[in-house]
């Protein structure tokens, strides 16, 4: 049964350039770094965000694509405004799903898709635990 999500996982050919791009949007510097490896614990509920030297995927694509993990924002447009002013390039606009659900994605610089999203349910959560 799946219980949370426990790490998202990205992969990045310059390694150290991702970590400043990374600590400059996120705001916070990494908790955990290994050669090869960094991470950040995020948002309400510390979710983890590794990024791997590109060196050690099991891969070998180079397009973005797949699942896209969108993490909840409390500001859908400027965050957006603010990844697309560092440098990341639009993946998918700002699109209205339904009443409290509202998408957009990006690819960071480093070729991996970021999703962001104001959540209905994800508010309601959180009042909730309050």
């Amino acid at each position: 049964m799946l219980r949370g999500m426990a790490t998202v996982t990205y992969y990045a050919e310059d390694h150290e350039a991702a970590k400043a791009w990374y600590t400059e949007f996120l705001g916070v510097e990494p908790y955990f770094e290994v050669p090869g490896y960094f991470e950040f614990r995020i948002g309400d509920h510390q979710h983890e965000l590794g990024i791997i030297d590109r060196r050690f995927a099991p891969f070998t694509h180079t397009e973005p694509g797949g699942e896209i993990v969108r993490w909840h924002v409390d500001d859908l447009e400027a965050t957006f405004a603010r990844l697309l002013e560092l440098g990341a390039k639009e993946y998918e606009p700002i699109i209205e799903r339904g009443p409290g659900f509202v998408t957009a994605s990006v690819v960071d610089p480093f070729g991996n898709v970021l999703g962001i999203m104001t959540n209905a349910h994800y508010l309601a959560m959180l009042a909730e635990r309050s």
